[in-house]
């Protein structure tokens, strides 16, 4: 039986959520035995060895002087920033409420494009933005008895995030995203490298639960190759929507997992965010069929 290409992009994004959200979830068991600094050199290290070998075999170089570009350095350290405030807010809130707030990712980017890059976005969009960030409200409830400062490590992996993604669209043409994710890799290693050192920790303690990092590290890589074949597949329009059922299998995994349990604010915001989400994409989808 032939799939359609559109529901086989479907299918890949949402198996890429899925993964993703498993490697979630092993990154915040294995915090349990590791130290943040320790999870992250796994991580990029793993991530590393991937997207060299995605570089070499496709040709592309892996060192290259336009790696030390400015617009290149300003993505490394929000990458980094990113990753640091995801694994930390893993570590220390609930997971389903770290995944709801970090799918609000393009609507911060779309703000910083409309401030930085003078791009245009109609009375629609920002209303779905707005709503967004109702929903991100909702889900920290900053005044509400129970808030945690620790929810900030999420806010803090969503803005850097969001402001790597809108590096992302200065980075020169001509550096293939293979080789792109490489030189990215080659920093946050060199850094988590850095900050276990500073530790005084081991690369490779005792208490590492190999049957965990090793998942952790491979699902991290199915997640990344499905994503890209997701969207070579078919039309970005169709598959980006998906992207939000990581919020969904996030929801699921902390409450069989870790025994979590969302309250009604939080199900209220995790939905605004799914729905505004949405809904700008497809809006920015419509703009585009227009103006072509």
């Amino acid at each position: 039986m032939i799939i359609d290409s559109k529901v086989r992009g479907i299918l890949y994004m949402i198996v890429s959520m899925g993964a993703f959200s498993l490697a979630d979830t092993l990154v915040k068991v294995s915090t349990a035995s590791l130290s943040v600094a320790q999870v992250l050199f796994f991580l990029m290290s793993g991530s590393l060895l991937l997207f060299a070998s995605m570089t070499k075999l496709q040709g592309n170089k892996l060192v290259d002087k336009q790696a030390f570009s400015k617009i290149m350095l300003l993505r490394y350290f929000f990458e980094i920033t990113g990753m640091v405030g995801m694994v930390m807010a893993l570590a220390k809130v609930p997971i389903s409420s770290v995944g709801a707030i970090t799918q609000a990712t393009p609507m911060i980017a779309t703000v910083g494009a409309v401030v930085f890059l003078k791009e245009d976005v109609g009375w629609r969009r920002w209303g779905s933005i707005i709503v967004g960030f109702i929903g991100v409200l909702l889900i920290i409830q900053p005044g509400a008895v129970a808030f945690s400062v620790d929810i900030l490590w999420a806010v803090l992996a969503l803005v850097s995030l969001a402001i790597r993604d809108l590096t992302t669209k200065l980075v020169p043409k001509d550096i293939p995203s293979t080789s792109m994710a490489t030189y990215t890799m080659i920093a946050a290693v060199t850094f988590a490298t850095l900050w276990v050192l500073s530790n005084n920790e081991s690369f490779f303690p005792d208490s590492t639960n190999w049957l965990v990092i090793i998942p952790m590290v491979v699902l991290g890589a199915v997640g990344y190759l499905l994503l890209i074949a997701s969207i070579r597949t078919t039309d970005v329009s169709v598959v980006m929507p998906f992207r939000y059922t990581r919020t969904i299998f996030l929801l699921v995994l902390g409450v069989i997992v870790f025994g979590e349990q969302p309250n009604a604010l939080m199900l209220t915001g995790a939905g605004l965010i799914i729905i505004s989400g949405t809904y700008m994409l497809w809006r920015e989808q419509q703009v585009k069929t227009i103006l072509e």
